[in-house]
């Protein structure tokens, strides 16, 4: 039975993240059923509020996980035990090492630019040397058409991954998952957005000292102000608004 609690509408997994990683193994090897993960934050769990399609996306997953330490606090402040945390970052770095403690599996990357993708399959030959890079792929900028997207979904399946890595921003990345999810062959699919940079070195990730302290969203919005002002500065305040109304004053 699923172990998770809902916040705003969307079910957050607790589990750890030695279960949800033996979990995308069984998935892999054929012993369950095929996993679909996904990460909250604050940013992310205030834009499905309002794009039902991002919602329903999230609801459907098979896991996701509290990636934004924002969550942590105001589930906290509202009384719910909500688990360790787990960011995108130590899911992807968890199921790698676990593909190449296995002796092998095939991977593919779909998302981000190519110039990005070609520094992930540098890395990651070194980094992972029994894993098989299978596939990587960027979609064009922006929209694209159905024909499109018929070509990039076999396209994927054509090369039997283990894994699917998606890296778009959310929630782009999300949607396009549970609209594509049941002609997807992958036995695991995971939407990890600026993991894909911060595997290749485009864009570091924040210090360890930093992660561990719950402030890497101060880090990002240092180094990336145009992008990360609105959903520190703005939709960070509104979740916690929204939370505190709908899960305490709400309910009074």
């Amino acid at each position: 039975m699923r172990d998770a609690f809902v916040l705003l509408g969307v079910p957050v997994d607790r589990k750890s993240l030695q279960a949800a990683t033996a979990e995308a193994m069984s998935a892999i090897e054929g012993r369950g059923g095929p996993v679909v993960f996904a990460c909250a934050n604050p940013h992310s769990l205030v834009t499905a509020h309002v794009d039902p399609l991002f919602k329903s996306a999230l609801e459907r997953a098979s896991i996701v996980v509290i990636d934004g330490v924002g969550l942590s606090v105001m589930a906290r402040i509202v009384g719910i035990d909500a688990g360790k945390r787990i960011t995108g970052t130590d899911y992807f770095f968890a199921v790698m090492n676990a593909l190449q403690a296995r002796g092998g599996g095939r991977v593919f990357f779909f998302g981000s630019s190519q110039a990005v993708l070609d520094r992930i399959g540098a890395r990651m030959s070194d980094d992972f040397p029994d894993l098989t890079l299978c596939g990587a792929l960027s979609p064009p900028f922006g929209s694209w058409s159905d024909e499109e997207n018929d070509a990039m979904v076999a396209r994927i399946n054509a090369a039997r991954p283990d894994v699917l890595w998606v890296g778009m921003t959310a929630p782009k990345q999300e949607k396009w998952v549970e609209q594509n999810r049941r002609r997807l062959s992958a036995p695991v699919i995971g939407s990890i957005g600026a993991v894909f940079d911060f595997y290749a070195g485009t864009h570091p990730r924040a210090p360890q000292w930093m992660c561990d302290a719950g402030i890497e969203w101060l880090y990002r919005l240092v180094r990336e102000p145009r992008r990360m002002w609105r959903r520190n500065l703005v939709s960070a305040p509104r979740f916690g608004a929204l939370v505190l109304w709908h899960h305490v004053l709400h309910k009074r």
